[in-house]
Order: C-alpha cells, then structure tokens, then sequence
C-alpha cells in the first residue's frame, strides 16, 4: 500500500481527454503477444468510474455478436495507449448498471448535443 501512496506523490499521471459517464469512447490497448505488441482497439459506453488519483478506473461496456462485453481500465495504466471520446451522452446517473438488463434500442444513450 506504501508503494501506491509514493506514486500517487510523485504525480505521474497521463494526459487523457476528458470524459464522464454515458459518453461513447475508444481506447487502444497494447496486446503483447509473445516478442510482438500491437493495439486493440475497444470501443463501447462508459458505464462506471470507481477511485481516484493513481487507481482510478472506468468500466467500459460495448456489445458483440449479442453478448455484452465489459472491461475496467485503470486510468493511468502504461497498457491503455489512448482514449478518444467518439460521442458524448447525456445521462443523470453515476452509474450505467441499468444498460445490462437492456436489449437493442433500450441499451442505447442519448447523445448529448
């Protein structure tokens, strides 16, 4: 826990857009397979954001071939390579469980103009 707190001091910290919840983003992350790297892109809602400083994460929930996929991110891991916010959403809640009961138009956000 010791060694979390002293890199919180120090302050590194990597430069992201901003983004919030409800908005519809692109994150590329590094695969390693083996001696190779290359970056996957995932796209999809963000439906959570947990912590702050150093651990902070954020849900991402996308769907494919009808099965809904979630992955957390911490915010300041050296695999997320970038983040594009694709479009914004409007939403007037903090957290976006509610999208995993949904199905088809249901499970969609309203774009924020």
């Amino acid at each position: 826990m010791d060694a979390i707190k002293m890199i919180e001091a120090t302050g590194v910290k990597k430069e992201h857009p901003d983004f919030k919840i409800g908005d519809t983003v692109r994150v590329g992350v590094r695969i390693r397979e083996g001696k190779n790297e290359r970056i996957q892109m995932f796209e999809g809602n963000v439906i959570a954001m947990k912590g702050s400083g150093v651990s902070k994460t954020f849900t991402v929930r996308r769907i494919s071939y009808g099965v809904g996929i979630e992955r957390v991110f911490p915010y300041n891991s050296a695999n997320v390579d970038s983040i594009q916010v694709v479009r914004r959403g409007k939403v007037r809640r903090a957290k976006l469980y509610y999208l995993r009961d949904r199905v088809g138009k249901a499970a969609k956000v309203k774009e924020d103009i």
